[in-house]
């Protein structure tokens, strides 16, 4: 089974992300997709066309979507314009629980009204539910801000704040998923958390630096980029694509 990870859209009137996601979405049509997760940041400014455009892009796919929004969304014209079956409840947060075959896709919706950066402390209670509910005992958790530090210092400052009680919360659970997957950041990085292989996606719009906080910041030269997640088996492979 093909999981595909999409983030950071980041679409706006005077840039070209939505050619961007046109691109990858045709060369998704070539393989056999069973569900797109989007890890957030889908618009900029509240464009609320943006929403509009990518749900007309997104039409018609044979496969589900599954949607969690960004720091830069707006989770209600999100809800009001995209219409996702898969979203828990009719309010806010925007978490998601959908079983596929053999393995359980949990979004965690990260999002701060009053920041830039992530949280899911009074989200706790709700993924431990989710992970341990009946139905298949193989899980991936996606969320949108990232979880370990990626060591660009500007975005470690807008991470997810309260990493370390999804840490404590994830040590000791009897069904810990089998990977942890957010976006925010940009660039494709890999790492681990709390014993779990865990992921940062790239971005469609262009990818910022890899810049440690040197005095000098180098140049970008990565293009756009998402994630294929296959699920084989009982065994699941983690793929970062160019594009």
């Amino acid at each position: 089974m093909i999981i595909v990870q999409i983030s950071d859209i980041h679409a706006a009137p005077n840039n070209d992300n939505l050619s961007r996601l046109e691109s990858i979405l045709t060369w998704l049509d070539c393989i056999d997709v069973k569900v797109l997760v989007i890890t957030g940041d889908l618009i900029d400014d509240d464009w609320t066309e943006g929403y509009e455009q990518i749900s007309a892009l997104l039409k018609n796919k044979n496969y589900a979507i599954l949607i969690l929004p960004g720091n830069s969304d707006h989770p209600a014209l999100m809800r009001a314009v995209i219409k996702s079956p898969y979203w828990h409840d009719d309010v806010e947060p925007l978490h998601f629980a959908a079983d596929f075959d053999a393995v359980r896709l949990i979004g965690l919706d990260t999002t701060l009204s009053d920041s830039a950066a992530g949280g899911l402390t009074e989200h706790l209670p709700w993924l431990e539910k989710s992970l341990s509910a009946e139905g298949p005992a193989t899980s991936i958790v996606f969320m949108h801000h990232h979880i370990f530090p990626s060591g660009i210092p500007t975005l470690d400052q807008i991470m997810c704040r309260d990493a370390a009680k999804l840490e404590a919360c994830l040590r000791t659970h009897p069904r810990k998923p089998v990977a942890l997957s957010s976006g925010h950041v940009h660039r494709p990085v890999a790492g681990i958390f709390s014993g779990i292989p865990a992921y940062i996606c790239g971005s469609v719009c262009p990818a910022n630096p890899v810049w440690f906080g040197s005095e000098k910041v180098p140049p970008v030269t990565d293009s756009s980029s998402f994630m294929l997640h296959c699920f084989t088996d009982g065994t699941l492979v983690s793929h970062f694509i160019n594009f």
